[in-house]
């Protein structure tokens, strides 16, 4: 029996210390698992972590705190969702030992500063204001809209020559609001570039000033390309203002007849055009329906900040709940679209690069 009685103590003792070991491995894996290191799922008690890349959250952060309009926020979310998922593309291919000479690395962080920029979060005051909203076309004045004489005077000449419809007007105020986006976004590039040149002085290794200065000739070079589209832009929007559209107008939308613009200058086949006239047709429904839920966001808002001011509480969150799925809908259809939109920037690029070098 005594023998037994010890066989038994023994027994339980190792029972317990297996038992022990099993939860130390398991609080282990918990340290490590899926659950732990991805965001917390909207609707937990805990915050949630929007973004898996820390910095890309503190932006989103004091976007939130700054309270930019609705559909500032949710063009910021896309952006920040595009720029989170070429970061994880990268940081894969640094573990492969690709990019080796830091091309990619230093193009993810000029996009950064970019986003910083655009959406006044890089710490300036920036001169080169834009509008918070541009969908109230309803609520803008005679004069000075787009910020730029060159686009004043055509706008005001379009205006006047009673050569558009209504709906005409709409479309052309939307291709010179995006001509005057494109004017900031080549601001803020040429910015950077700058304050790159800056830092450029003070290098003293000679290796790092060649690495340096490569990265400064790419940048120069993307501002020729961007200046170059900002032209045919800009004699686009001359030619539409004195001319009128043409019945054979092939696209609606700013970004799409963009696309379709520098599809004509690459030499594609007629067929090659063909197919990616088709294409862009899918694509302009993708920017129109997203437009859609933007104004209807703006209109959520608005209803809200009214309800608001009554006080009912029950109402108060049914218009939160209708608020807050039609803000993740826009978010979640902006980033579709504007990953599309990249996806057809450098598929025209290529094509056009390739029939270039025939």
């Amino acid at each position: 029996r005594t023998d037994s009685s010890v066989r038994n103590g023994s027994k339980e003792k190792i029972d317990c210390l297996v038992a022990t070991l099993c939860l130390g491995v398991g609080a282990i894996a918990g340290k490590y698992s899926r659950e732990v290191n991805e965001p917390k799922p909207s609707g937990s008690d805990e915050q949630t972590v929007e973004f898996r890349i820390s910095k890309l959250n503190q932006v989103w952060e004091k976007a939130k705190r700054m309270q930019l309009p609705p559909v500032r926020q949710a063009e910021l979310h896309s952006d920040l969702k595009i720029q989170e998922k070429n970061e994880l593309q990268w940081k894969k291919m640094k573990v492969e030992g690709l990019d080796e000479n830091g091309e990619k690395e230093a193009q993810l962080r000029r996009n950064f500063n970019v986003i910083l920029a655009k959406y006044g979060m890089d710490g300036k005051r920036d001169a080169r204001s834009l509008e918070s909203n541009s969908l109230k076309d309803h609520e803008s004045k005679d004069g000075d809209v787009f910020d730029d004489p060159k686009l004043d005077k055509l706008w005001n000449k379009a205006q006047i020559s009673g050569k558009f419809s209504s709906d005409e007007l709409q479309s052309l105020k939307r291709e010179f609001q995006h001509h005057k986006d494109k004017i900031h976004e080549y601001n803020i590039l040429m910015d950077t570039v700058s304050r790159t040149e800056e830092i450029h002085k003070n290098v003293i290794s000679p290796l790092e000033g060649d690495a340096k200065e490569d990265a400064l000739q790419r940048k120069h070079t993307e501002l020729k390309e961007k200046m170059r589209d900002l032209n045919h832009g800009f004699e686009r929007l001359r030619k539409i203002s004195h001319e009128g559209f043409t019945e054979d107008s092939e696209f609606r939308e700013p970004r799409v007849i963009e696309l379709w613009e520098a599809a004509k200058r690459t030499n594609l086949s007629d067929d090659e055009l063909d197919s990616l006239k088709e294409e862009l047709r899918h694509f302009e429904t993708k920017v129109e329906k997203h437009s859609h839920y933007q104004e209807q966001l703006e209109l959520s808002h608005q209803k809200l900040r009214h309800v608001e001011t009554l006080g009912d509480e029950e109402h108060i969150k049914r218009n939160q709940e209708k608020y807050n799925t039609l803000a993740e809908k826009t978010r979640e259809m902006g980033y579709k679209m504007k990953k599309h939109l990249q996806d057809l920037s450098q598929k025209i690029s290529r094509q056009g690069l390739q029939h270039n070098e025939l």
